[in-house]
């Protein structure tokens, strides 16, 4: 696909090499000559410098034979300005960031009326990944499919496990738990398991199921269940407003940590009953006199990954492991560094913009089989979960799942037919009208029939 991206920050730049990577054709524009050069260095993309919601800079862009216009600036009104742009240059469609939370309840109105495609909001979506880990803290991270009805969580064995020198297809057997253990990542690798794969100490596993199968399988590997009710922000950007609102909602008490007076300030107005501190959060002094030794949460926000991390390390020790830690990371070329850190849980803001950006453009591209309907970046790009909606005249209906030839490293992990969500075994078959997640190592999986071998 012909995809212009306007502006090279980090979200840009990310988007810009990822979906080369996909095999797009890449433009990127930008009026600092110096982030244009650098995505350009970085990836096989064409540079512009200008401002893209100019009509002529776009054209020069190729708008007139492009198919999609992604508007990520740091200006929520020049991204909308970028869009209309785009819109009476050519017959592309367009994606807009809107991070202002003004805008954020006028989101049907400005793709309705605006005719956008989308609008996406980094920091909301990190927020609500936050907020479904803080509700279930066994988990590091949990994805969710078929409208919440399945479930990818993703934890890391305790010491002590049951799990440890059991096979996979033991699970099932001995705990009696109807979960499907899709991945399991060890040393800097990750493995799609069959039943023989041996648990080992310290392995990062990812599950799929129902959630309440989920509470049922951390219960009997005497995994922590109860939800979070309190928590300490530390950093109160958009992420940490959109998170404290939505922790609110579900009863949790916040107290949020932020050094600059005047945002202490507009977040007193914002949020009501909340205990707001106008204090440096990467004072120990500070955080022990605050609690951080007995709080049920600590989310470290703030604009500098280090300070995340080390303030993250500080929390885990000093609740001795009891508090939930999670912590906000922007950068994204020293994850693999990052990854070996005795971390809890990292969350990834512009990775979860990508995913969501790349599913709605292989959607675009889906064929007469089926539809991505969900997308998922579980290891390193190299391991992904996808959710498609499966289409009369797909080749894989009709069959048991043991008849169909899998291509390697491939899993049928899950499918959602009539409101009821189940793990399939080798008797089941596949319906038009099902949702399937799928968990491969395939990479840019477009349809369901690219798992198949041929």
């Amino acid at each position: 696909m012909n995809i212009i991206i306007v502006g090279c920050g980090k979200v840009g730049t990310t988007l810009a090499q990822k979906l080369d990577q996909e095999g797009n054709s890449i433009t990127v524009i930008d009026i600092d000559d110096s982030k244009v050069q650098a995505v350009s260095d970085a990836s096989n993309v064409m540079g512009l410098i200008g401002n893209g919601a100019v009509h002529s800079v776009q054209v020069e862009a190729g708008i007139q034979s492009a198919d999609l216009l992604i508007a990520v600036t740091g200006s929520d009104e020049l991204n909308i300005l970028c869009c209309i742009t785009a819109k009476k240059s050519g017959s592309c469609r367009t994606i807009a960031r809107v991070r202002n939370p003004e805008y954020i309840a006028e989101t049907s109105f400005l793709q309705s009326e605006l005719g956008l495609a989308m609008t996406i909001n980094p920091e909301l979506a990190a927020a609500q990944e936050i907020a479904r880990i803080l509700q279930f803290p066994s988990a590091m991270k949990i994805d969710t499919f078929a409208g919440g009805k399945v479930e990818l969580l993703k934890f890391k064995l305790p010491e002590g496990c049951r799990l440890e020198g059991m096979a996979v297809r033991e699970v099932v057997q001995n705990l009696r738990s109807d979960v499907l253990v899709c991945i399991i990542e060890r040393n800097d690798d990750a493995f799609i398991p069959n039943g023989d794969f041996v648990f080992s100490r310290s392995d990062i596993v990812s599950i799929i199921a129902t959630h309440s199968n989920a509470k049922d399988f951390f219960k009997k590997i005497n995994y922590r269940m109860n939800s979070v009710k309190d928590v300490m922000i530390a950093g109160c950007g958009e992420i940490g407003y959109y998170l404290t609102s939505i922790l609110k909602r579900s009863g949790v008490a916040v107290k949020i940590i932020e050094k600059d007076r005047q945002r202490c300030e507009k977040l007193s107005i914002a949020l009501d009953n909340t205990v707001i501190i106008n204090d440096d959060a990467t004072s120990k002094d500070m955080l022990l006199e605050e609690g951080i030794e007995d709080a049920g949460g600590v989310v470290a926000l703030t604009n500098m990954d280090e300070e995340n991390i080390l303030l993250s390390l500080f929390a885990i020790d000093s609740s001795k492991g009891k508090a939930k830690v999670i912590t906000k990371v922007n950068r994204l070329d020293f994850d693999d560094v990052i990854s070996r850190l005795p971390l809890d849980t990292i969350v990834y803001p512009k990775n979860l913009t990508s995913d969501v950006i790349i599913r709605y453009i292989r959607a675009m591209q889906n064929t007469i089989g089926s539809n991505v309907e969900t997308l998922y970046n579980v290891f390193r790009d190299k391991i992904e979960a996808a959710e498609f909606r499966i289409a009369d005249g797909s080749p894989v209906i009709g069959k048991p799942l043991a008849k169909l030839k899998f291509k390697e490293h491939t899993l049928i992990a899950a499918i959602l037919r009539k409101n009821r969500a189940f793990i399939p075994r080798g008797s089941d078959e596949i319906q038009p009208g099902d949702s399937v997640v799928i968990v491969s190592d395939i990479k840019q999986l477009k349809d369901i029939s690219d798992i198949l071998v041929r």
